[in-house]
């Protein structure tokens, strides 16, 4: 289901339930603040080699946080 918001009890479901949370803000900005249990990937990295360490069975959610 590729480009769905969701709210936070829905995330809270989709987590409990196995989804993979990645949050693909630059290295330093998830250093400072991340949401628990998200592993790091940043947008500008992402690709093939970079995603091959998320599980194929599993959902994957990707967030960002936009300071602007």
């Amino acid at each position: 289901m590729p480009g769905q918001i969701f709210e936070v009890r829905e995330l809270k479901r989709r987590l409990a339930q196995g989804a993979q949370l990645v949050d693909v803000l630059p290295l330093e900005d998830y250093e400072g603040d991340h949401l628990p249990g998200a592993i790091n990937i940043p947008l500008k990295e992402l690709n093939a080699k970079s995603a091959a360490q998320l599980r194929k069975d599993r959902p994957v959610i990707v967030y960002c946080y936009d300071y602007a």
